[in-house]
């Protein structure tokens, strides 16, 4: 099974309680009305963009469909930059990202007079994974995650890393470069967005990442921490160091920041134009409404209750300008 069937099953798990809870209360809100028609809500929700934000997305189209029969969502996956260039196309109602949009993004959005806002959706910790039989490492510092992944990295071996490392070849996976995951830790490690080194085995899929760092001893990768959680057993995480000592992917080093530079957050951009739709504003304000329960189902980093208000609030706003 892949990691997005497991999460897939995580989400319907949810669902089914969900569903429950709804029926000891005696219904729900199921084939929510159109605000002032009596109309139940109808019509298609598209999302497209970053794979790392999939999980949640699918989650909250599941269970947002399980309340709204007559409402589709669809969640594709092209990457968050291939998605900035759907949405700036108008193509999709909403971006999922696990990067800030990029000026050139915005720019492209504005000459296509898409307006938008950003809304953030959970947090993340993108986490550095080595193989189980890696015994002679248990955290990295920035600086030798830099010397094995700048552009012009020669490292190939453990033991160019430290001296003190075995000689065991070093292989190494990770995001590919249309990924938001790609940029944010390139942005992270490299000091700029993009600056990689090549010579890698670069992917969209986090379940070859996994195949990959499982199956070989010296094998190297990156991912979210979801991930992670769904392989642990597979995987070990490295705790990072950022020279103010070494500090392991957690809950709360992603939501207070400490898992310094790797904590990240993740976002959802719907446009001002997808929210005259109204199915489209009904499963924004289910998006966050409902967040625990998504970000439970997709097994992600909630947000803090400071975050929750502030993605209300920006909400609000967006409404406002759509003349809602």
């Amino acid at each position: 099974m892949t990691i997005r069937q497991v999460k897939r099953a995580h989400v319907m798990t949810i669902v089914a309680a969900a569903a429950l809870t709804l029926a000891a209360c005696g219904g729900g809100q199921n084939n929510t009305a159109v605000q002032g028609s009596g109309e139940p809500l109808s019509g298609p929700v598209v999302l497209d963009g970053s794979s790392t934000v999939e999980p949640l997305s699918a989650a909250a189209a599941e269970l947002f469909m399980g309340e709204n029969s007559g409402v589709n969502v669809t969640v594709g996956t092209s990457g968050t930059g291939g998605g900035f260039k759907k949405f700036c196309a108008g193509e999709t109602d909403i971006s999922d990202a696990s990067r800030a949009i990029k000026d050139e993004e915005k720019k492209l959005c504005t000459e296509k007079n898409i307006n938008f806002t950003e809304l953030q959706i959970a947090n993340d910790a993108l986490t550095v994974v080595v193989n189980k039989g890696n015994t002679w490492i248990d955290c990295l510092s920035v600086v030798q995650l830099k010397k094995i992944w700048e552009p012009d990295s020669t490292v190939t071996n453990w033991n160019q890393v430290d001296p003190s490392f075995p000689d065991v070849p070093l292989g190494l996976y990770g995001a590919g470069a249309d990924s938001g995951t790609f940029d944010y830790f390139t942005g992270a490690i490299n000091g700029k967005e993009g600056a990689s080194r090549k010579d890698y085995n670069p992917t969209e899929d986090d379940n070859i990442t996994v195949q990959g760092v499982a199956g070989a001893k010296g094998a190297l990768g990156y991912f979210g921490f979801s991930y992670y959680e769904e392989n642990a057993a597979k995987l070990k995480a490295l705790k990072i160091d950022n020279g103010k000592g070494c500090v392991e992917p957690s809950v709360k080093g992603a939501q207070d920041g400490t898992y310094s530079p790797l904590a990240r957050p993740l976002f959802i951009y719907p446009s001002d134009a997808a929210l005259k739709k109204p199915q489209v504003e009904r499963f924004v304000e289910f998006y966050l409404e409902k967040n625990d329960d998504i970000v439970k189902a997709a097994r992600f980093v909630p947000l803090t209750e400071e975050q929750k208000t502030k993605a209300k609030d920006a909400l609000t706003v967006l409404k406002a300008k759509a003349g809602k």
